[in-house]
């Protein structure tokens, strides 16, 4: 391969200049070409995406804000930007938008600069519950700085405990609320969430990294109408480039755009910016609307797919990307199922489970999510054959020549389904 790779004509030059991380791309595009991609954190972003992450765009410094830039020759960029903010607050309906931060991680920060100060309380979603490092991890950031108190799901079904939510609330009179996970398959309940808030004075922030894709595409309910902040990566099902947004009301952006810049980050990076704001004009037609849908509906059939294989989805299933699966019953834990999946040519994660007996390192369950498949094209039926390639990995994967059967099995199935085609 070369020119007449996805990487275009330029990729010959790349060759002969750097051969090493040549290779590298290609082996990587062949990866995910190849493979089941069934991080629930991952996606296929669009050519037009990638166009605009390798664009000029790179080149140019933009610290501050449009019209009130650092540094000259931002007249190009500052067009960029605007661009992106109007559509992020006609997508979401939301009163001021903010495309800056590098990351979820950082846009989170940056929530917390806005309306917190260092030992103050803040209510956040307990990890081993499917929350976030940065809601609270004693080895991240939050879990420093912050009083962190958490809270989770109940035992009998897995669900978000909203009256211990209210009575923690109550009882520590936090400044902040997080909602959101990285591991909770189900809809969260924002306006039950903002009259706890209403009690007890807090901000109602919603950490939307992993659902926002479905929120743009009008499959779920949106926290916009109810939170104060929104956080959330552009990455996941929003199908966007690497990096992240904020939006909020208007009385709060002046604090949002000042923790952004300067208070959490320097320049922004333009050609990240601008892919954004491309992801954001593709969530805004009818096709994302079915694509967002459709990634619920394959994500159902896949977690039903693994319960008939006898592994257990948490909180009886999905009504999200992804699904949080307990397979206790095949005897393996979850560090060993990412393992065997790996050789087998499929990617998905180990995920601790509420309640886990094992640690976080170990843990009994796995994480699958659909929105790359989806974005390949696979449906129904193809989740009826992910499941049961993935129960076979399970099972046999450890084995190196029957996790090259399985292995030759997905290869197959991609084929039919190629990423980037020439």
């Amino acid at each position: 391969m070369s020119s007449d790779t996805f990487f275009g004509p330029d990729f010959d030059a790349l060759q002969a200049q750097d051969p090493d991380i040549a290779a590298v791309l290609l082996s990587e595009l062949e990866r995910q070409r190849h493979g089941l991609q069934l991080i629930a954190s991952e996606n296929f972003t669009s050519p037009a995406v990638l166009t605009a992450l390798g664009s000029t765009l790179s080149n140019k410094y933009a610290e501050g804000y449009p019209g009130k830039r650092y540094y000259g020759g931002c007249e190009e960029v500052d067009k960029a930007e605007l661009i992106g903010i109007e559509r992020a607050k006609a997508l979401f309906g939301a009163e001021h938008a903010n495309l800056q931060p590098h990351s979820g991680a950082s846009a989170n920060i940056a929530v917390y600069q806005a309306f917190t100060k260092p030992g103050d309380t803040v209510l956040a979603m307990s990890l081993p519950h499917g929350g976030h490092l940065t809601h609270g991890s004693k080895v991240n950031f939050s879990g420093k700085w912050f009083n962190i108190v958490s809270y989770g799901v109940r035992a009998d079904n897995e669900l978000i405990d909203y009256d211990e939510l209210r009575d923690l609330a109550l009882e520590n009179a936090p400044r902040m609320i997080c909602t959101g996970a990285t591991a909770y398959p189900s809809l969260i309940d924002f306006e039950r969430v903002r009259a706890i808030c209403d009690e007890v004075g807090a901000i109602m922030w919603v950490d939307a990294a992993h659902f926002i894709g479905l929120v743009a595409g009008k499959a779920i309910p949106s926290p916009v109408p109810y939170a104060d902040v929104v956080s959330f990566t552009t990455h996941k099902v929003l199908r966007g480039p690497r990096g992240g947004m904020i939006v909020s009301k208007a009385e709060h952006a002046a604090a949002i755009d000042k923790a952004v810049f300067p208070g959490m980050q320097g320049g922004p990076i333009m050609s990240a910016v601008a892919a954004k704001a491309i992801a954001l004009k593709e969530c805004a037609t009818p096709e994302y609307q079915e694509y967002a849908k459709n990634v619920i509906s394959n994500c159902q059939v896949l977690a039903s797919g693994l319960e008939e294989h006898g592994m257990r989805a948490v909180s009886g299933g999905t009504q999200t990307h992804l699904a949080l699966i307990d397979i206790r019953s095949t005897g393996i834990s979850g560090k060993i199922a990412d393992e065997r999946c790996g050789l087998s040519g499929i990617t998905l994660n180990k995920n601790a489970i509420p309640y886990d007996p094992e640690s976080p390192a170990v843990t009994s369950g796995i994480r699958v999510g659909s929105a790359a498949t989806t974005t390949q094209g696979m449906g129904a039926p193809e989740m009826v054959q992910i499941a049961s390639l993935i129960a076979r990995a399970i099972k046999d994967g450890g084995e190196p020549a029957k996790a090259a059967e399985i292995r030759s099995d997905v290869y197959e199935l991609t084929a039919r389904f190629p990423v980037y085609p020439r």
